[in-house]
């Protein structure tokens, strides 16, 4: 009889720059599969070099993840971090007329997506880091604010050749990806870090334009972000709280068989239910029994003293829920989490900067 290794749903962070021993007894936690690391992590390249080793020597198997989109989204910009633009340059430069001197057009903006991706893959995984929540597939209808120029587009064909080619970068040099926020999160105005966004267009409209680059991507993507918004004309509940969203929507209708990482549950967004406020135990819950594969819990480090915070509370209420049966991930969740880690060891920095295919990259940056 074949053994199904129990699944660690949930993603936490930690406070500082260094591993303290409360840290090391969250990350140990059975149900712990991964760490996203923040800005307040980082002092310089070395150190998140040296953190990233404590964390892997800690739990090999533990994914650790950032946010590292580029443009006001990039964790790490100094000391010798390119600080990468904004996607929508990338959409601005495909629809370009060329000109002396400059990079225009759909092949210029598709290399520069690839290389994009590929400088971003090299940098973050010759520090330790394994996974990138990008590329950004919202369209921006100027509506969001939240999104805005992290969107490479309008155009969901514009925005599906440029998130492939800047996903093929990043998977060249190693790095997994998630794409977000499904099933689009540009029309909304409300940003769901303050408030619940709604979307009240209807399935058809949202597939045909917001969801289409999902469904164009469907053979190369890993692993989806689902969006802390309401579509009352889907579902009442958000789209990362919804089986029908991720489910029938995503599963079953776009054949989507990679992880689903659920957006941070300690936003806004996460934490009102159909005109109720829950809890954070509540909200991880909801997001797994809903379908994610993983559930993100941001910033909680940060609240209350070892032993006794907001963060030790979901972990001992979710180990409750699992022993009561509450949870029960599917057998795939374990092997979806663990298909992102990486698969061959990175160049180290120095190394990594001799490399002429590297250097080429920087060359096609825009």
């Amino acid at each position: 009889m074949k053994t199904v290794q129990q699944h660690a749903p949930l993603m936490i962070d930690i406070a500082g720059t260094r591993l303290q021993a409360v840290d090391k007894q969250r990350l140990r936690h059975p149900l712990v599969g991964g760490m996203i690391l923040f800005g307040r992590n980082w002092e310089n390249r070395a150190q998140l070099t040296q953190l990233c080793a404590s964390i892997k020597r800690l739990r090999p198997d533990l994914l650790i993840a950032v946010d590292h989109e580029g443009g006001r989204v990039q964790r790490f910009r100094n000391d010798g971090f390119v600080h990468l633009p904004p996607m929508r340059v990338l959409g601005d430069m495909f629809v370009a007329t060329s000109r002396a001197g400059r990079k225009a057009g759909p092949l210029a903006s598709t290399r520069a997506a690839l290389a994009c991706g590929y400088v971003m893959g090299m940098q973050l995984r010759a520090c330790g880091v394994d996974m990138s929540f990008a590329p950004v597939l919202d369209l921006d209808y100027g509506a969001s604010g939240v999104i805005g120029n992290r969107a490479f587009s309008d155009d969901a064909r514009i925005v599906s050749l440029l998130a492939q080619s800047l996903i093929q970068g990043m998977a060249q040099a190693g790095l997994a990806h998630c794409a977000k926020h499904f099933p689009g999160h540009g029309f909304a105005r409300a940003d769901s870090h303050l408030a619940v966004p709604v979307d009240k267009r209807s399935l058809r409209s949202i597939l045909a334009k917001d969801a289409a680059p999902y469904a164009s991507l469907d053979l190369v993507l890993q692993a989806v972000m689902p969006a802390h918004v309401v579509y009352p004309k889907v579902d009442s509940l958000p789209a990362g709280f919804s089986s029908i969203w991720l489910q029938k929507v995503l599963r079953q209708s776009l054949g989507f068989s990679g992880a689903i990482f659920s957006d941070d549950l300690s936003m806004a967004g996460a934490r009102q239910v159909q005109g109720h406020e829950i809890s954070a135990s509540q909200a991880v819950l909801a997001a797994l029994q809903a379908g994610c594969d993983m559930a993100l819990l941001c910033n909680q480090s940060l609240i209350g003293k070892p032993g006794d915070s907001p963060l030790d509370t979901v972990l001992a209420e979710l180990k409750q829920a699992c022993e009561a049966g509450l949870v029960q991930p599917e057998p795939e969740s374990h092997a979806r989490r663990v298909s992102l880690l990486p698969k061959t060891a990175p160049l180290d920095w120095p190394s990594m900067l001799q490399s002429s295919r590297y250097q080429r990259a920087l060359m096609a940056l825009p």
